[in-house]
This record gives C-alpha cells, structure tokens and sequence, in this order.
C-alpha cells in the first residue's frame, strides 16, 4: 500500500493543510486513513485534508511526500481525480 501526501501549504479554518492521496483506489486511501484514526469527514471527493500538525504522523506511517503538483498528477493518472464540478 502506497498512499502519498503533500506539503501543508493549503490555509482554512485558520489551519495549514496537506493532501493525502492514493493512486491506486479509495478504498486503499480510506483502508490508511482509518487506520490512523483519520475521519471520514475529512475525505474531500477525491483527498484526504490533514492538518499540519499530523504532517509527521502520517509520513511516518507510511505516506509517501510529494509535491502538490505530484499530489494532482497522481490522481490523474490513476484515473482518481474528481473535480469539483463532478464530485458525484
């Protein structure tokens, strides 16, 4: 199991964000998240949003760090990326 995360550069809710993404399925990227205690309100079409203060957990079990370019040209690649005009 391969899942990878970005930088946290993304700001909201007074925060500093990352991505984390799988380029294989979502049931892989829901399989770590859960097994970090990550919840499922933080699954966002086609990512998970995790805070920067989790940054470190996460690498740390397994995520592998890219860049955010890397982070879009994954899930596309996997065919995984949802747009969202087309979160369906």
């Amino acid at each position: 199991m391969t899942v990878y995360i970005d930088p946290p550069q993304w700001p909201g809710h007074g925060r500093m964000w990352s991505h984390l993404v799988s380029d294989v399925s979502y049931d892989e990227l829901h399989t770590f998240a859960d097994r970090l205690g990550v919840p499922r309100r933080a699954f966002e079409r086609d990512h998970y949003d995790i805070p920067a203060h989790r940054y470190r957990d996460v690498v740390r079990a397994g995520a592998v760090e890219v860049s955010s370019r890397e982070v879009v040209r994954l899930l596309h690649g996997a065919g995984l990326r949802r747009r969202k005009n087309n979160s369906s």
